[in-house]
């Protein structure tokens, strides 16, 4: 039951992971949320306060084999009267492409408060398709796949625990080998006959004679006296 259930857990938690990170990349990711700015461009973009994403955003045709390059960017940011430059920190993801719509994530930027932030950008595009950076946020579940992760492995665990339990009560219920028996011939017991005792006799009375015990004529009479015996 044990083994069961754990390759039941590990098929569960398998597709949960796919479906999870499919979601993520394609569903949950509002890679966009807070508009886009044109490359060269600017615009003015109302930021929430937290992280903020800015991917790299552009047309290809086909999918990008090794993902997306990343051509060189530049980026500006104003704040409001009043608030901190938001902190830009380079951050590469993977590319996700749907549709020949490809985009990666470049930066990821702390937003010491919400507000109306004018972005300008500017990079050595040429060559590509309608480019612009987008500036969103991650999927929030992210951590559903690494529950799906956690839990494929504790089925693992608890595979291998079942077969080595299977395997030990295997052995205790199996009965030991019995040696095969051996074919001994009982001994003969047989009770000797008349005749058979005369004979014995005779063959005594006969060596006696041959080594000199007997005279021939010793011999023949107790040959007689057995004979007559009957």
């Amino acid at each position: 039951m044990l083994i069961v259930m754990a390759i039941v857990a590990m098929v569960v938690s398998a597709v949960g992971f796919v479906v999870t990170l499919i979601l993520n990349a394609f569903v949950l990711d509002d890679y966009d949320a807070y508009g886009e700015v044109p490359i060269p461009g600017s615009r003015t973009l109302q930021l929430p306060a937290g992280e903020v994403t800015a991917s790299f955003h552009t047309v290809v045709i086909g999918s990008p084999k090794g993902g997306l390059p990343v051509p060189p960017l530049r980026l500006s940011i104003a704040a409001p009267d009043g608030v901190a430059d938001p902190q830009v920190t380079e951050n590469f993801g993977t590319t996700t492409t749907v549709n020949s719509d490809s985009r990666v994530r470049v930066w990821v930027m702390q937003v010491p408060a919400a507000g109306a932030y004018t972005i300008t950008t500017d990079g050595e595009v040429n060559g590509y398709v309608s480019p612009r950076l987008a500036f969103g946020h991650g999927t929030s579940y992210g951590w559903v796949a690494w529950l799906f992760g956690g839990i494929f492995a504790l089925a693992v665990v608890d595979l291998v625990i079942g077969m080595v339990w299977l395997a030990r009560s295997r052995r205790a219920v199996s009965p030991s080998p019995t040696p095969y028996p051996v074919d001994v011939a009982p001994p003969v017991s047989y009770l000797p006959t008349d005749d058979g005792v005369r004979l014995e006799q005779l063959k005594t009375l006969a060596a006696l004679r041959d080594s000199g015990a007997l005279t021939e004529a010793e011999f023949q009479s107790e040959k007689r006296r057995i004979v007559d015996s009957r």
